[in-house]
């Protein structure tokens, strides 16, 4: 089968090609900016790729048109499609009915956490000898691609709650049935969809639904909005971590390692690459998830403490002169915070100078403008990127006083950082997007 992806790019639409190459289809797609790294990705896989979405390209004649939920009404691909009644379907449910049908999935579903707990737990299966199909919103460093189709009758996938197309406004988990279930956390995200937390709410009620009586929910008891999502009405057994009464993780001692205990007994202790108390709850959820697979924890442990992590997440791109510069994919608020307290614990003394893009749909509405003084007040020195908001982003980080400095040029932004940065500074670039290369920008310039 020829399949044509629309909205090839984007990291879930990127990974559901490489999926239906690996399975025996000619692919092909195109997207509005074809840029490395995906694209070369891709490429390397054979996948032919077309920049823009001109009607033309119907004429490729392939045998269905699977369309990313980045295209909307007016796109002058999909309406030719339209009008032409030509097959098309969501990634989503392309997903669903080719690859995870007859196999034990394994979603990771959440607000915070989804790409490196979906890694992690791909790798302590894989460690266990389970090699595993999965399909991350990243790119796992210990994998070097961001999906891999195996044998295997396990499958672990990012189950975002994000809407699946312009078709099907569900969020796309309501796709895959999983068998096992994380649920990470659940907080107000994607304000361009939703217009409350209860709406998100909602659509993980909908996913509990869904879900099998023998399989499993490991779920973060310290979250209320999850306990209130599986009281309202929940078929299949709940594990629980981060509380008393399920998975604990305990402070890292000295050598960096922490204990894991189940329902206050110890089974074990592990360490992390990755800082901070967001990471190790992480850690609890994969753990509790691969046990349900048949992982036995002391194996699970030892896999997590070789985790290399996720590409973009607490990534460092690179040090002159004695200052780092790290790339993080956070976005959110709470995100922010974690980011900058799991640094902060690995900076010590030294200072966090940190650059923000507020970039996402959400954070372009301005949703959560007056959350962002508080979630940046653990950083030393602030440079927030202004070039595309909608809203006063001087006013809203008015709180911060001087901390904080607000730019519209980015080449003025970065000689700012640059002119600040002095000899063990951390330099924490935060974005859900490429930032127009910063990350290079700031390297180039402190090299000079």
């Amino acid at each position: 089968m020829h399949i044509h992806i629309l909205g090839v790019c984007g990291t879930f639409m990127g990974g559901v090609a490489l999926l239906a190459r690996a399975a025996g289809h000619r692919v092909s797609g195109c997207d509005a900016n074809v840029y490395p790294p995906m694209s070369l990705q891709l490429e390397d896989q054979g996948i032919a790729l077309t920049e823009g979405y001109s009607d033309a390209q119907v004429e490729l004649n392939p045998d269905l048109f699977v369309v990313g939920n980045a295209i909307s009404r007016g796109n002058p691909l999909l309406e030719t499609i339209l009008a032409r009644n030509l097959p098309y379907v969501s990634g989503p449910q392309w997903l669903a009915e080719h690859i995870l049908a007859g196999r034990w999935v394994l979603g990771v579903a959440g607000t915070h956490g989804k790409t490196t707990t979906t890694a992690m737990l791909t790798w302590i299966l894989e460690e266990a000898g389970l090699k595993p199909s999965f399909l991350v919103g990243g790119v796992p460093q210990d994998f070097g691609v961001s999906a891999r189709l195996t044998d295997s009758p396990f499958f672990v996938v990012e189950a975002d709650e994000y809407d699946t197309a312009f078709c099907d406004k569900r969020s796309k988990f309501l796709h895959y049935r999983p068998r096992t279930t994380v649920l990470n956390n659940l907080e107000f995200d994607h304000a361009d969809i939703f217009p409350d937390l209860a709406a998100i709410e909602t659509q993980f009620h909908h996913l509990i639904r869904t879900l099998p009586g023998n399989g499993l929910i490991v779920a973060n008891g310290a979250e209320e909005s999850l306990r209130r999502v599986v009281a309202r009405a929940c078929w299949t057994p709940v594990e629980w971590f981060n509380c008393p009464e399920g998975w604990q993780a305990g402070q890292p001692s000295a050598d960096g390692s922490f204990a894991v205990s189940l329902k206050g007994k110890e089974v074990g202790r592990t360490r992390l690459a990755l800082s901070g108390a967001h990471n190790r709850a992480n850690a609890l959820a994969a753990l509790a998830a691969a046990r349900h697979a048949g992982v036995a924890p002391h194996l699970a442990l030892g896999a997590l403490a070789s985790f290399k992590g996720v590409k973009r997440r607490l990534e460092l791109r690179g040090e002159v002169g004695g200052v780092s510069v790290f790339d993080d994919f956070a976005h959110h608020p709470t995100a922010i915070a974690a980011t900058i307290a799991g640094l902060r614990a690995e900076a010590g003394a030294g200072r966090i100078l940190a650059v923000l893009e507020p970039r996402s749909n959400t954070m372009k509405l301005g949703t959560m403008k007056a959350q962002l003084p508080a979630s940046l007040s653990g950083a030393d020195a602030v440079f927030c990127y202004a070039g595309q908001l909608g809203w006063d982003a001087q006013a809203a980080l008015a709180p911060m006083g001087g901390k904080a400095r607000v730019f519209e040029d980015l080449a003025a932004l970065v000689a700012a950082v640059v002119a600040q940065a002095r000899p063990e500074d951390r330099v924490l670039v935060m974005s859900n997007g490429a930032f127009g290369g910063v990350h290079e920008r700031l390297l180039a310039a402190l090299a000079k």
